[in-house]
Formats: C-alpha cells, structure tokens, sequence
C-alpha cells in the first residue's frame, strides 16, 4: 500500500457458500412434511431449508449433499452446516457430518479513490477486460489465487475466490494496480 495512506481497507464478506455430505439417503418428500422453514422444489429435486441463526439457505438432494448459501464467515458456514444437520437428524435421518469445505468466497471493498478502467485494462492486458457494453466493471483473474476481481469505476471492487485468506491476498494484491491508475480528485 502506499506510505502517505495507511488507513486498512475494510473487506466485508458478504456471502459464503460451503458443502457438505449427510453420508445417508434423505427422503426430500419427509423433510418438507416435517419439517420447518423449508420449500420443497420436486421439479429440481430438492428442498430448500432456511435457518435463522445463522441466517443461511441450504439446498438439499435425496443423495445426501447440502449447498449452504447466506453465511457472512467460514466459521458461520460450518456452525450453520452443523445445525442444519442437526435439524435432520431430529427428523430421523442417521444423519453424519462429513466432508465440509469453503467452497466459495464473495466480498466487496471499497477504495478510497475512483479508478480510470479503461488505463487499468491497458496496463494490465491480458489478465484484465472491460467490455463496457456487457458489464459496468473490468474483470482481473488472479489465476494462483483462483480469484476474480471485480472493479467498479467508483472504487468500488467484488472479489470472488476460494476461501478468504485468498480474497485478502486478491485485495492486497490488486491495491497498487488500482493505485496508479486512480482518477484525480475533482476540486470544487
């Protein structure tokens, strides 16, 4: 980061998706009886759970996999993981929790400077695009990390990324590029 602006950027985690397997067959039809907080979708074949606390969705097939969506935290995600696996076994399931993983990783971040996008993709050509009549942001793929990057004219950048030791490093990363081709302040 640049010495005269030591001030940390603020990256909130807005959602994180993990999996889990239930290591049993779930009867779908059972769990939207009995249920609570669930919609049941045969056309797609599977039920759709919500818990509260933590506030995440979870997507559940016969097979035995759930997709939580909705959590703010890899720990949130595995505490709702667990509860909802909780829930079906209260429902008679031989429920067991197995195989948890981060699966995904969105946050947002803004800097404290607009960005000229169309010097940013210059200067950074074959990693970054802008297609300004597809999308309002350039898009920069940090291959290693397995993350994409987002970023807004405003300042304002999206990452997307595994886990979020590796959004951190994408934000970090991306910071110096963003820098030099930040927008003069206009003076009023």
């Amino acid at each position: 980061m640049d010495s005269s602006n030591d001030d940390a950027l603020d990256i909130i985690i807005t959602n994180v998706v993990a999996t889990f397997r239930t290591r049993c067959h779930l009867n779908l039809r059972t769990i939207a009886l009995e249920g609570i907080n669930v919609i049941y979708k045969p056309e797609l074949g599977k039920v759709l759970m919500k818990l509260r606390k933590p506030k995440i969705t979870a997507s559940i097939w016969s097979s035995g996999k759930i997709i939580c969506t909705g959590a703010t935290s890899e720990d949130e995600a595995k505490l709702g993981a667990r509860r909802l696996a909780r829930c079906l076994q209260k429902l008679g399931f031989k429920v067991r929790f197995s195989a948890f993983k981060v699966v995904n990783v969105l946050a947002v971040c803004s800097m404290p400077f607009a960005v000229h996008l169309i010097d940013f993709t210059k200067n950074n050509r074959p990693i970054a695009s802008y297609e300004p009549e597809l999308h309002p942001a350039a898009m920069y793929r940090i291959k290693h990390l397995k993350a994409t990057v987002q970023v807004f004219s405003t300042g304002s950048v999206t990452v997307t990324g595994p886990n979020v030791q590796n959004v951190a490093t994408a934000v970090e990363q991306i910071y110096p590029l963003l820098f030099e081709c930040r927008k003069p302040l206009c003076k009023s």
